[in-house]
């Protein structure tokens, strides 16, 4: 059978071209980073619109003041905010009438229904009829209510949320909203995986308003169960103020914090600091166009991408493409690495008990350390050449944060093993179920440190798992 002739041989011209192009492309991605840095320390970067946070946002404010819940002095800026956002999402409305998570995104029946109870509250279905009616159009091709079940399976952790929302706008009865058992919220915290929630982990504020709703407008007919759930009241919203991070925003995220307050202020909570706290993030978190995003920064997982990227120097330098530029990102490094390294969570987390030692993606208070951000950080530092004198004072802090990050991996590790978002052994569910990217991650990070264990352990101040248990790790892992 005939072969083609190989290619000719690339000059040596044209090789010193690609060298040049090469060369300009680092320098120029390089000096965009260094641009970007905020303080000298860090990268933030920005996250897209988003009509489904924007729809629960203008959905929880008007909730909120229809409930008296809103104070004289933020009152016109939150008129100003319903207009303007309702008017963006008209503005962001897909061909097919239906709404997609971004500005960008596709439509979805689950997205479309909340932008139409966010409509119908706020009362603009009357100003733009026509809109409505051609996202119920959507809504109705999609299987309507039993598309939207039938999109979501047996997790309740996004359904009911948005079937409660549109009970608030009186789309559908509260009995078609299932019941959710927040009095499990009243365990022990370490309980939480044995009780068998119906949502995810991170999910906890959200089963705690949401079935309080529930249990208010559509109380079950048991009497020994009305009066254990009447009796949970106070306590589990003393869970939610316990849970509550100090910029109000649950996982700093819009929709789960929206989800929080209309429920609450629909069932005359709407005045105690935790509803007021969600006010105040939801507010604070707008964005310049009207619109919400659907969290608030994602610092600390860029700057660590970032710090990686940066390290690729030495790589760069062997293959001859180095231009001096990068000696000017020392000592912004430093001042970066010791910005990662105050991102690491150090105590036990308030809202999903997790250990101390991992990170979150953000430096913000809302941040809850997780499996993807932790190895990120760990290969970051990795990425650092301590053996250089510039290092040699820190060099004991990174030391000692790497040793309480891979101990937080390991406690994290699924039965399976596999590593789940953010809680070991809930296990049902996404984001607590073992996921491959996670678990892939987690690897990387402790097959990198596993050559300096034995230096870890002459710094760590509390006991590291032997080399056999996080080799043993890996291995389950791969599995």
């Amino acid at each position: 059978m005939p072969t083609s002739p190989p290619p000719p041989a690339a000059s040596a011209d044209s090789a010193e071209q690609l060298r040049l192009q090469l060369v300009d492309a680092w320098s120029l991605a390089l000096e965009r980073l260094g641009s970007e840095l905020v303080g000298g320390s860090h990268w933030t970067g920005s996250l897209s619109t988003s009509a489904l946070s924007t729809a629960t946002a203008v959905s929880a404010l008007v909730q909120a003041r229809k409930a008296g819940c809103v104070d004289s002095a933020s009152e016109l800026l939150v008129e100003e905010c319903l207009l303007v956002a309702c008017r963006w999402l008209a503005e962001h409305q897909n061909a097919d009438g239906g709404f997609g998570d971004t500005d960008r995104s596709h439509s979805n029946i689950a997205t479309t229904l909340l932008v139409i109870a966010a409509w119908e509250l706020a009362e603009f279905s009357r100003a733009e009829p026509q809109r409505v009616s051609q996202a119920w159009d959507y809504v109705q091709r999609q299987g309507k209510w039993d598309g939207l079940r039938r999109r979501y399976g047996k997790d309740k952790t996004f359904v009911v949320p948005i079937l409660s929302n549109c009970a608030l706008a009186g789309m559908v009865p509260w009995k078609q909203v299932s019941p959710l058992p927040f009095e499990a919220a009243w365990l022990p915290q370490e309980l939480y995986r044995w009780a068998r929630m119906p949502v995810v982990s991170y999910a906890v504020p959200a089963l705690v308003a949401i079935g309080q709703a529930r249990f208010h407008f559509a109380p079950p007919g048991n009497p020994v169960i009305r009066a254990l759930r009447r009796r949970a009241i106070a306590p589990t919203l003393q869970v939610l103020r316990n849970m509550q991070p100090a910029s109000g925003g649950y996982l700093e995220a819009v929709p789960l914090t929206s989800f929080v307050l209309m429920n609450l202020a629909a069932t005359g909570h709407g005045q105690l600091p935790v509803a007021q706290d969600c006010i105040r993030f939801i507010l604070n978190s707008r964005l310049a166009d009207g619109s919400w995003p659907i969290d608030t920064n994602l610092a600390t997982w860029l700057t660590s991408l970032s710090v990686s990227a940066v390290a690729r120097r030495g790589k760069v330098i062997r293959l001859g493409l180095d231009t001096g530029s990068a000696d000017r990102t020392e000592p912004v490094r430093a001042r970066t690495i010791r910005w990662l390294l105050s991102c690491q969570h150090r105590s036990r987390h308030p809202f999903t008990g997790a250990n101390p030692g991992g990170w979150g993606w953000t430096d913000l208070s809302g941040a809850v350390p997780d499996a993807d951000d932790t190895p990120a950080a760990l290969l970051a530092l990795h990425s650092v050449d301590l053996s250089s004198p510039q290092w040699q004072r820190l060099r004991h802090e990174v030391h000692t944060a790497v040793g309480g990050g891979l101990r937080w991996l390991l406690r994290l590790q699924n039965r399976d093993g596999g590593w789940p978002t953010f809680c070991r052994g809930w296990g049902k569910l996404p984001f607590d179920r073992s996921g491959t990217d996670l678990t892939a991650h987690a690897i990387r990070a402790i097959q990198a440190w596993l050559p300096q264990l034995g230096r870890l352990q002459a710094v760590a101040r509390q006991p590291l798992p032997a080399r056999r248990q996080l080799e043993s790790a890996v291995a389950r892992g791969v599995r």
